[in-house]
């Protein structure tokens, strides 16, 4: 086991080097907090904007999970506002078995919104895919970022490194649970990947050829 140092002066160093190191860890969140700055809006403050970007957050079963259920109920009430004209909703569908693309496009339906004004990305398998898929894939420029309270701000943070102009909405609805606590706990270890992929900029695991959806959703009457 390490020992301690045994005079004042070593333990000041010490010290010093776990500041400095504690730090160096906080600075990726120092970031993800600042760059979403002047982004956010509450849902009745959201300017009219084309897009609204739901972030998958997980299924029970075939079903939305709760959280996801409130992102979608707050991309269904923007639209049922006037204040968005097509969703662009981005999981998970790494295996046959799990679809969550497909599941919050049904529960958007089922809320209210057209067919036709929704628009899958079967491959936002992590916030930067998501972001990077919406601008290369997708051709979007400009969106409303749908996500929990917790994960807003790097939403914002890494779409606008992806070159989306970015409006961040926190969903509506959610309780401060456990879930709640962890998600906003674990956001400290992700800006630090956050931080890594804005400034690598990888491509997504899955990029493949440009697709148009987005903009037919846009142009329909």
């Amino acid at each position: 086991m390490p020992r301690l140092p045994r005079t004042r002066v070593g333990r000041r160093r010490l010290v010093r080097a776990a500041v400095a190191v504690c730090a160096l860890a906080l600075l990726p969140y120092a970031w993800v907090y600042t760059a979403a700055d002047g982004r956010l809006r509450a849902p009745g403050e959201v300017p009219e904007t084309g897009v609204a970007m739901v972030f998958g957050a997980g299924l029970w079963g075939d079903e939305p999970s709760p959280y996801l259920a409130h992102r979608l109920d707050t991309a269904a009430q923007l639209y049922a506002d006037g204040r968005i004209r097509a969703v662009l909703v981005t999981g998970d569908n790494s295996r046959e078995e799990y679809d969550e693309p497909d599941a919050m496009r049904a529960y958007l339906v089922e809320h209210g919104v057209p067919d036709s004004r929704i628009v899958s990305d079967y491959a936002g398998f992590d916030t930067w895919d998501s972001c990077a898929r919406a601008k290369r894939v997708f051709g979007v420029d400009e969106a409303v970022l749908i996500t929990q309270g917790f994960h807003v701000r790097r939403a914002v943070a890494l779409c606008e490194e992806a070159g989306i102009a970015s409006y961040g909405v926190a969903a509506t609805g959610d309780r401060r649970d456990g879930v709640w606590y962890y998600g906003a706990a674990r956001e400290t270890l992700a800006a630090g990947k956050a931080a890594l992929d804005a400034l690598v900029e990888p491509d997504p695991m899955f990029l493949g050829p440009r697709e148009h959806g987005v903009e037919r959703a846009l142009t329909r009457p």
